[in-house]
């Protein structure tokens, strides 16, 4: 898929497995060689040794990246294999850098997904809960949607809902309708009546949107809300994710 990530994407992550060697073992974690990337010479303030740190049982630390065999029986000196296992995570939020952030290592990451495993829920007020994944790294991770909601809509969508109500769309669990209201969720079927600033039509549904000539995304939206709800479009998410949505608003 492109590299056009929206929060509560579901994703399944693997990486495939690659020679190294132990360089250091503490009480919590094992340090690696990194086998991908590279250092930054040009990064002023930032000092890259070349090496990975992967959490012991004892950290207590989610770490996408994995050793084998384990870490908890690798000792200074041990050739091993560093990766990913096929993992399924959820993106809690997404953040985008222009010009690209200067780490230390190459490549400049332009993107950051901030990741959650299955079975976690999403807290923004929380620090360090996720793990943040350069999409376009250097690692050559995989990255397979499994699952998107609300996949017809694009961000900055406005809509209008079966009760007449109008909503705009920033995420799947992030709607704010235009008559203040503060909660609820817009109830299908839904019309699409803006896209990028461009009117969409006025379709109140999808036999009408075929037949008047709507815009391809009208008819997608129509078509995709005919049957169904926000409550079972939540609860399809809830099934890839192990998790409730964090800020649903139900």
């Amino acid at each position: 898929m492109s590299h056009d990530y929206r929060p509560g994407d579901v994703l399944r992550l693997e990486c495939p497995f690659t020679e190294t060697t132990v360089t250091g073992v503490s009480r919590c974690h094992v340090v690696v060689r990194c086998p991908w990337l590279a250092v930054d010479p040009q990064a002023e303030g930032y000092r890259w040794n070349g090496e990975r740190a992967l959490p012991l049982p004892e950290a207590h630390e989610w770490e996408v990246f994995r050793t084998e065999p384990p870490e908890s029986g690798l000792a200074v000196g041990d050739a091993c294999l560093v990766g990913i296992p096929a993992t399924v995570v959820h993106v809690g939020s997404v953040a985008h850098f222009d010009p690209p952030l200067v780490t230390g290592l190459l490549p400049r990451p332009a993107c950051y997904l901030d990741v959650l495993p299955q079975g976690e829920e999403y807290d923004p007020e929380l620090e360090d809960q996720c793990y943040a994944l350069d999409p376009a790294g250097g690692e050559p991770v995989r990255i397979d949607l499994l699952f998107r909601p609300y996949a017809f809509l694009e961000p900055g969508d406005e809509l209008a809902d079966r009760d007449g109500r109008a909503w705009r769309f920033d995420a799947a669990w992030e709607w704010h309708a235009f008559d203040g209201g503060q909660s609820g969720a817009p109830v299908w079927p839904l019309t699409l009546l803006a896209r990028g600033g461009a009117p969409a039509g006025t379709s109140a549904g999808l036999s009408e949107a075929l037949s008047e000539g709507l815009s391809e995304g009208a008819v997608a939206v129509a078509r995709a809300t005919a049957v169904g709800s926000h409550e079972q479009e939540r609860e399809r998410w809830a099934g890839q994710a192990l998790a409730r949505p964090a800020s649903d608003s139900r």
